[in-house]
């Protein structure tokens, strides 16, 4: 009943967010900002597209981690085309695509927390430095390690993240089926939710921007704002989460929403500092992967260990 009742409570957010976002692009009397209406209607189909897919969680878990492992690879194929390779970076690369990332995903949907948690961050750095230093090219070797290290951190080690909340059990939800699925959809909707207030509140109430030079419209004012709507939204969904208290759900969702502001701010910077502004077609109006990942990369990692120290059981 309560999968139901969180499906149906998005679908109505989401219903009515398009119904505004299309009244706002009719009011040309309004003076608005034609690009800022643009941008919050393409938030609007981004939530739209995750939710259908993480609608799956519901009866398909495995079938969401395939899906998401496919999402990361795209991002990790768009993120090394922002960055400079050389023939020795591309035998290392040729293991990142089709070792490593297919990996990573496997064990996630096998649960063995206990490898998925060090492949990457141990054994693929390693290797990815070796296999770079074999190749014979020491030209900018540091430089060039750290680029494909941070590219497989960020779009494939932090995104498996996601799909792990499918198998994280909770002391408070044991014996619930389906408490794992809603405990993903839920981070995810608290994560575009946030965007989206970010968003609304920065054009309405921003007067100081965090950082001109990377991001033109993301201000103190929004980050502070959204994180009080994601806070609130997230409290309103207490039922459908595995923490006790309000203070509890009201607690990560701030988290969340902080920490999807650091994400895109630092994906925004890579963008910048390669002069790429969008590209990529996977969701209309929204260029490439990154750009609707990145808030989730950052907030994954974070929400799982902090939601498996305080709530969870020992994962295998």
């Amino acid at each position: 009943m309560r999968d139901w009742a969180l499906l149906g409570t998005v679908l109505a957010l989401l219903s009515l967010a398009t119904l505004g976002g299309q009244w706002l692009k009719r009011q040309t009397s309004m003076g608005l900002d034609g690009k800022a209406v643009d941008a919050f209607n393409s938030r609007i189909q981004a939530w739209w597209f995750f939710s259908i897919v993480l609608g799956i969680s519901f009866f398909h878990p495995i079938l969401t981690v395939v899906l998401f492992g496919m999402l990361a690879f795209w991002a990790l194929r768009e993120y090394i085309t922002l960055t400079p390779t050389t023939m020795g970076d591309h035998r290392a690369l040729f293991w990142v695509f089709f070792l490593f990332t297919p990996a990573q995903f496997v064990l996630v949907g096998f649960n063995m927390y206990s490898l998925y948690s060090v492949l990457i961050p141990v054994y693929a750095f390693l290797f990815i430095a070796a296999r770079a230093a074999i190749s014979g090219d020491y030209h900018r070797f540091l430089e060039r390690i750290a680029k494909i290290q941070f590219g497989l951190f960020v779009c494939v080690y932090c995104l498996s993240f996601v799909p792990a909340l499918l198998f994280l059990e909770c002391q408070s939800t044991e014996g619930d089926e389906s408490a794992s699925a809603r405990l993903l959809f839920f981070f995810i909707t608290m994560v575009l939710f946030s965007e989206l207030a970010q968003f609304l509140c920065s054009r309405l109430f921003g007067k100081h921007l965090i950082t001109e030079t990377i991001d033109e419209s993301r201000t103190w004012e929004g980050v502070v704002g959204g994180a009080a709507a994601t806070a609130l939204l997230g409290s309103l969904l207490f039922w459908a989460t595995p923490f006790k208290y309000l203070w509890q759900v009201a607690t990560m969702s701030i988290l969340i929403s902080m920490m999807s502001s650091a994400g895109a701010l630092t994906m925004a910077a890579i963008r910048k500092d390669r002069g790429e502004v969008r590209s990529g077609t996977l969701i209309e109006g929204h260029g490439g992967v990154l750009s609707r990942i990145d808030a989730i990369c950052f907030a994954a990692p974070v929400f799982y260990h902090l939601t498996l120290v305080f709530f969870g059981r020992a994962a295998g």
